[in-house]
């Protein structure tokens, strides 16, 4: 039987190479659920291609258009926030692949788990922010959550057939971003158009300046904590600039293994969508007889802080990794709209991380409010 796949952000560039992986492997998945922010037309023609049962626009100004585009199509068209949840409720699928950016993917992924479906998880917000909440909502539902990052896809790899070996530590690669090597005086004139152009990725807008200033490997580091319930100093992240070892797993005889291959985001989502199979394909292979010396060094922390500050909340716990997210989310969102620049995004979310307070052990209610705090100050910093 075909796996019925919802794809919650479809029109981003995870659901767009989802896509991709679907459409060339049509007699093992189909696509059930579609959901979009703003971009109706693209939405209005993945619909009419693959058919779905149901599609959502978050935006509800854009519904009577897709509505009437897709007027002569059985698919049921629904808009609105509140419908993210209500069709993530839906019975009709098997595996969600949360690709929601940002904060935004909390809500549907925890109603997913809530209704007993398997998560490909390319949200890495979602764990950032309520990762206790989430992999504690998880286990009660017997809920699987496999990673669609390209790291968390690497550990989760390599620690198929582990599972009463003990982890001494994980060791998360990072490209080093567009600014590998850049100090602060170069930094400080950095434009969105540079920090957008990522050497080895095709990633949307949000991650990418993410990738940039290191916060997404921050990011990452928090989810990893969740994901593999690690202690924060069994986290490591080393910079590797060709970005072929997605990440490594060092057991306690000192023994590591590495998931290796050419970037491309269609094989950790293909992975995730079989699991626990492996599937055939046509996406380039990687030669190392014709290949560079792979380089590994120490991420620049002093100049790129927000690993740092990252760093500093995968230990505090509590609501500041919610916090940093929050800041986060706000100042990328000014600096993509030329509002300010790229050093003052760490600026903001360190300022927020320091005027917000903490709470040890947060209740979901409490993550949503942390949240709404840090935005409202990140903004207020930014006048937004």
């Amino acid at each position: 039987m075909k796996k019925r796949i919802a794809i919650f952000g479809s029109t981003g560039s995870i659901g767009t190479q989802a896509l991709e992986v679907i459409a060339a492997n049509p007699d093992k998945f189909e696509v059930e659920i579609l959901t979009a922010h703003a971009n109706s037309q693209l939405l209005v023609d993945q619909a009419k291609k693959f058919n779905p049962n149901a599609v959502v626009i978050v935006k509800e100004e854009k519904y009577p258009e897709v509505k009437e585009a897709l007027a002569a199509t059985d698919v049921k068209v629904f808009s609105g926030e509140k419908a993210l949840g209500e069709v993530a409720a839906f019975d009709t699928y098997d595996m969600m692949l949360a690709a929601i950016v940002g904060f935004a993917g909390l809500k549907p992924t925890l109603q997913a788990i809530q209704s007993g479906k398997a998560v490909a998880l390319a949200n890495k917000e979602t764990l950032v922010v309520a990762g206790d909440i989430v992999m504690q909502k998880a286990v009660e539902k017997r809920v699987p959550i496999i990673p669609v990052d390209s790291e968390h896809s690497a550990v989760f790899q390599c620690l198929i057939g582990e599972t009463r070996n003990k982890i001494e530590k994980i060791v998360l690669t990072a490209s080093g971003g567009p600014f590998l090597g850049k100090k602060p005086n170069f930094l400080v004139n950095v434009k969105k158009e540079h920090a957008l152009q990522h050497p080895n990725w095709n990633m949307g807008a949000k991650v990418s300046v993410d990738s940039a200033t290191l916060m997404n490997k921050g990011l990452e580091m928090i989810e990893a904590r969740w994901l593999f319930n690690l202690q924060p100093d069994q986290i490591q992240v080393v910079v590797h600039p060709q970005s072929i070892i997605h990440s490594m797993v060092q057991f306690e005889d000192g023994s590591i293994k590495a998931q290796m291959g050419l970037p491309d985001m269609k094989l950790p989502i293909q992975y995730a969508f079989a699991f626990p199979q492996r599937i055939s394909n046509a996406l380039p292979r990687y030669d190392f007889t014709r290949s560079p010396a792979l380089h590994f060094e120490q991420p620049d922390i002093k100049t790129f802080r927000n690993l740092a500050l990252a760093t500093e909340a995968l230990y505090k716990g509590g609501n500041t990794p919610c916090v940093l997210n929050a800041a986060n989310e706000i100042a990328v969102y000014g600096f993509l709209r030329n509002r300010i620049g790229f050093l003052d995004m760490m600026e903001i979310v360190e300022r927020t991380m320091e005027k917000i307070a903490f709470i040890e052990n947060p209740s979901l209610e409490e993550y949503f409010e942390s949240d709404a705090e840090a935005r409202n100050f990140a903004a207020s910093l930014i006048q937004i």
